[in-house]
This record gives structure tokens, sequence and C-alpha cells, in this order.
């Protein structure tokens, strides 16, 4: 960084090279030590941290001074680098083997004692930090995380770059339309009783971008939900959108991997990291781990166990499977020792996710299965089975003596999502998921509906313009939950990081798929005409996709929340306690927006 008016050298920049130079820092009092004859600061920027020594033999009047400084002061220092004496470095720091004897000290502003330590990682409440960001941001981890975000940013514009995207802004002040989140609406002031929506993504404006021949765009996007927060989700967020014209389905996602493998460099020092993205199939991810964004770090694979449920003689398993149902499980290497307490609490993991029960097999002892005696057995349900039936489900598993294994039986969402929690649960309970490793893949094929009870209708999985496969159309009249979509997801250690899709580019097929979501031909040329009337212009074949910079940058920072990586983020109920919004309006600024609220007299 240039030198500037205030210093000529930033606190972390420092280094041996600058010893016996004369230099000019500024920055927070992160920390001040007496020493009894000599004072010690710790100076801190947003760069990094320089020792600064006060000795009064050699200036007394900025020993007086640098005395009187507290924890977050701003203060300019001027003096000599020079090294540390042998056995006072701090290898914890960049700038640990140098110090700089200070002569002089300028307070450029004092600081109230902040509400929580800045120079420590301590545990402080979350609604304390956000209504304090701004010294909350000051933090060394928070310092870090922005960083990390600013250098993710500027490689992804570099490589979309390098590989001749267009960058361009799409408004932000678009039309509400029916597209899968709530819209958050902005009253027109101009038009009397009309809405903006804040978009939701710019899924139309990025499509018709094509239309409008681009073929290849990209931009960092904002982007509004109002929904049920959680902690990979905020009302306003940012992704890398992007889309491209003339590709299919290999051409996008190899250009993701790469895109990603790059990104990766940013912190190859920290993580293990796939350099191959296996591609799953929604199907095979629900069949194999209950989700469709599963963490492939470690195994606990679900099996189907149906065989053994059928003739089982056992009620609830024959009465599931005649229903439509399955008998699924997982199989814990070494899980016999698990406490009959925390075996408990997976029954009632399982409850809250649906089911019905959870049934367990705890294979003990040690030899081969062939030795097994019915007294090697311990499970609420044994006494329902032979010896013979107890051995083939455990060999149905590739299990063996001190293994464990947990059943759920029923239709197979049910089943799904107990087994994803309860997978998840036991991978952190015995620590199977490593903190240092990343595993990219991408899933495929999604169902192109779903269907919504509320509504009793057919609602899109992904979003309105996803391409359905062509093989699948005909089924648009007979099935429509059979229907494969050509969408696609990114995933990471459990986190949904991007979705995409091949778009519809035809007028014909965009209009039937909405008039499978129950829209009449009236309704769809209210929303979408301006689409279907784009489609009949010359739209070429195309797709895209979107990354969540948030969901990435916490995935690298090893943050669970992405609220850690957001500069000024929403609580869990969407409000901002640091500058108090949402809030109250005048009846005035209502007025001109034709807006009366419940109870205005």
């Amino acid at each position: 960084m240039e030198e500037t008016s205030f210093r000529t050298h930033q606190c972390g920049n420092l280094n041996e090279r600058h010893s016996e130079s004369r230099v000019t820092v500024v920055g927070w009092v992160n920390r001040r030590r007496d020493h009894g004859h000599l004072l010690f600061v710790d100076l801190r920027d947003s760069s990094g941290m320089i020792q600064i020594v006060f000795n009064p033999d050699e200036n007394q009047e900025a020993y007086e001074i640098a005395n009187e400084v507290r924890a977050e002061y701003v203060v300019q220092v001027t003096g000599t680098v020079v090294k540390r004496q042998e056995g006072s470095e701090n290898e914890t720091l960049s700038t640990g083997s140098i110090e700089v004897k200070a002569d002089s000290i300028l307070v450029l502003n004092k600081s109230l004692t902040p509400p929580f330590p800045i120079n420590q990682e301590d545990n402080v409440e979350e609604s304390l930090r956000l209504q304090y960001r701004y010294l909350d941001l000051r933090r060394e981890r928070m310092n870090r995380n922005l960083k990390l975000r600013h250098n993710v940013i500027k490689a992804i514009r570099s490589y979309m770059d390098a590989n001749d995207f267009v960058e361009i802004e799409t408004p932000v002040l678009g039309l509400a339309t029916p597209e899968g989140a709530r819209d958050y609406l902005v009253p027109s002031r101009v038009h009397q009783g009309q809405f903006y929506a804040l978009p939701q993504s710019p899924q139309q404006w990025k499509q018709l971008l094509m239309v409008a021949g681009f073929d290849r765009y990209y931009q960092i996007a904002r982007c509004y939900r109002d929904e049920d927060l959680r902690a990979d989700r905020q009302p306003e967020f940012t992704q890398l959108d992007f889309e491209m014209s003339f590709v299919d389905e290999d051409d996008i996602l190899t250009l993701t991997e790469k895109l990603f493998l790059k990104l990766a460099e940013l912190v190859s020092e920290e993580f293990s990291i796939n350099d191959s993205f296996p591609r799953i199939t929604y199907a095979e991810s629900m069949e194999r781990f209950g989700t469709d964004k599963p963490d492939l770090r470690y195994g606990l694979e679900i099996q189907d166990f149906t065989d053994h449920a059928r003739d089982s003689g056992f009620r609830v398993f024959e009465e599931a499977v005649a229903q439509g149902g399955r008998l699924r499980g997982i199989l814990v290497n070494g899980g016999s020792d698990t406490p009959r307490k925390a075996l408990d609490k997976m029954v009632d993991l399982a409850k809250e996710n649906g089911a019905g029960g959870l049934i367990w097999m705890s294979f003990d002892g040690e030899g081969a299965l062939n030795t097994l005696t019915k007294e090697d057995i311990r499970s609420p349900v044994a006494k329902f089975f032979d010896l013979e039936q107890l051995s083939a489900i455990a060999h149905t598993a590739g299990g063996q003596r001190g293994d464990l294994i947990l059943l759920a039986v029923g239709e197979d969402k049910v089943t799904s999502k107990t087994l994803d929690a309860l997978r998840r649960h036991i991978a952190g309970q015995r620590n199977l998921a490593s903190a240092e490793e990343i595993v990219f893949a991408f899933i495929t094929e999604f169902p192109m509906f779903e269907w919504d009870e509320e509504e009793s209708r057919w609602s899109a999985m992904h979003h309105l313009f996803t391409a359905p496969f062509d093989e699948d159309i005909d089924l648009l009249d007979t099935d429509p939950g059979a229907v494969r979509s050509r969408a696609y997801d990114l995933v990471a250690n459990g986190w949904e990081l991007s979705s995409g899709s091949i778009r519809i580019h035809s007028r014909e097929l965009q209009e039937k798929i909405l008039m499978t979501l129950g829209l009449s031909m009236d309704e769809a040329r209210d929303k979408f005409g301006h689409m279907l009337d784009a489609f009949e212009y010359g739209t070429p074949p195309h797709g895209g996709f979107a990354p969540g910079v948030d969901r990435l940058v916490a995935l690298f920072a090893g943050e669970k929340d992405i609220r850690e990586v957001i500069a000024f983020p929403k609580t869990k109920s969407a409000s901002d306690l640091l500058m108090g919004a949402p809030s109250t309006v005048s009846k005035r600024q209502l007025s001109e927006v034709y807006i009366e609220t419940v109870g205005d007299d």
C-alpha cells in the first residue's frame, strides 16, 4: 500500500527488511502491557499487528502518553524498526520477529470501553455482536472472513473474464412473479396501488440476455427472498449468477468444476479438496443418503432391507411393506458400544423427523458373524426374530460383531428424512466429518415437479423455466411426477452451494409447463407474457448456474453460519439490530405510496 499523510507503512506489512528504518504507523491499540520500565503496545490495523516499545529513558513524553492509552484508542506512532531480542519473538504474528522502538505517539481518537473484547475471540452473545457490528468487524476472525470473501469474488471475476463472460447488471426493481419464496414488495409512488418486487434471482433477466445474443453473461448479484431464516439463509444474499448459450449440462458443470477448483486454491493450505466432482443423480442421492445435499466426507450410506421385512413375522414391518413402504437402514461400524441413552436419543430424533420410531440392532462380542448367538444380539425387537433372520440382516448390511444397525420403515420420503438426520447426527457424535476436508459433488436429474399438498397442485421443484428431459415431455400429460428436469446442484459437506438448469427456450413448451403448474392461459400471459413473447424471436438453447457466494465463503472460512461472512447481516428474525430496521415510517411517507396500515384513523 502506498504511503499516505498519516503513515508510511501498514502494521502487518512490516518485516525484517525494514530493520533500522524509520516508520510511521497508525491503528487501534489492541493491548497495552506495562513491564515496569518499558511499555509495550500491540498496534492493530486491517493488515495485522506490530509491537511498539516505549522507553522513558529515550522519550519520556511518548512514554507518558502511551501510559494513558487504552484498548481501541486510535493512535499514530513514529519510530524505528528493530529486531526483537532473541527468545522474545512471537511466532503467531507475521511481524513477530521485529518491533518498533517509538519516538513519538499521537492520540487521534479515544474510545469508550467496548461492550465486548475486541482483542479476544470470546463467545459473545450474537445480538450484542450485531448491535455493535462495526466493533465486531474489528476482530481478527471477522476481518479475515471478509478479506477471504473479497478474494473469492476477485478470483470469480478473474475466472469469468478469462472465459469470455460479460458482466452485466440487471434491475433490482422488477415484476412480482410466482417463483417460490415470497417476494419483498416495493410500493410505487408514481403508479398508485402498484408494486415492484425485489428479485429473488435475476432468472428472467439473464434468460432475456441470452435472447439478446450476449452468449455468456455473469454478475455478482444481490437477491432477496422473504422466507424463514436459518444458518444458510438471509433475506438478502449474494450469488454468482451466470448464463451461457449453446450449451448442455456437461458444458456448464465442467466450467463450474474448474471455477471451484480455482477458488479452492485460496484455501488449499487449510483444506483437503477433491480434484474431481462426482455426478450423482437425485434418485441415487436420495437412495444412498436420504437427501439431495449429501455430506460425502463419511460413509454411513443407507441400505435397503425390505426383503427381510416381507415375511419376517414382525407385524410392524410386514404391514408397512404391504402398504408400499420399505425397510431401510444404516450400518454403524463399531457402533455396538453406543450407550442406551444415546440410542434413545436417536429414537427421539427419528420421531421428530416423521418416523413412527426407530429399530436398532447391536451385534456384540468378537469373532465371525456365523458364531453369533441370540444372546450376542441386543435389540428391542430381537424377540420377534430368530437367529437366522437377525444374522441375515447383519450379512446384508455387510456388518460384523461390534456393529450397530439402525432401521426405519415406511414411505421413502419419511425414511429418507429420518435416516438423513440420523446419518448427520451419528457423524457428529463419532467425529466422522473432518473439519479439514471439503468434498464437492454435483446432483443431477431432479424431478421436474413436486406435489403441493396445501394448494393441491404441482409446483416446480427448481423453478418454472427449467427444461424437462426431451424423452419425458410426453409424461407431462399423463404422469407429471415422473418427469425429470435438466436441473443440477453443486453440494459440499452437506451444503447446497449452487443451483441451476438447462432452460426452456420454446414458447410452446414454456406454456405447457405453466399449464401443468395450474396457471390459466390468461395468468400465464399476465405474469410471463414478456418471456413467452421473447421465446418467439430466435431464442438460443441456454442454461446457467448460480453459486451462492455467502455459503461458499462460509465453507471456506470454516464457519457454520453465513452471517459470519456477511458484513452487516440480519438476525434470524430478519431484524437489523445496528440500524433498527425494519421500523415504522411516517403517515406522510405512507400516504405518498397510497398505503394505510391496519389501525390507521
